[in-house]
């Protein structure tokens, strides 16, 4: 594997396309489901005759696919310096962008 290779990480799971993907398509199913079980000519007469729940809930499911293809077809690539290490954790900024530690051995 090349070194380049090994510094880049992928967004994964925190990719905000997958969280809009999920959201969208959890609302396109309730609205699918309403639009099948909940169609009354009452509703029928306001939209003109189109079942507006369904017809929303198909494209918010359509449109969750999208999003969940393309996170998953181009995922956001984050690049690591090799100056970037994880610590011990006993270090702490100063704001300046320098970093002590602060580990007390002698």
């Amino acid at each position: 594997m090349s070194k380049a290779n090994e510094l880049t990480k992928t967004a994964g799971a925190f990719d905000i396309r997958n969280f809009i993907g999920v959201l969208l398509g959890i609302f396109g199913v309730i609205l699918v489901i309403a639009g099948m079980v909940d169609y009354t000519p009452d509703e029928a007469e306001r939209t003109g005759g189109i079942d507006a729940n369904l017809w929303t809930g198909i494209g918010l499911i359509l449109t969750a696919v999208f999003f969940i293809a393309w996170a998953r077809l181009r995922p956001i690539r984050i690049i690591a310096d090799e100056s970037t290490e994880v610590g011990d954790g006993n270090e702490a900024t100063d704001g300046t962008g320098t970093t002590e530690t602060g580990d007390t051995r002698a």
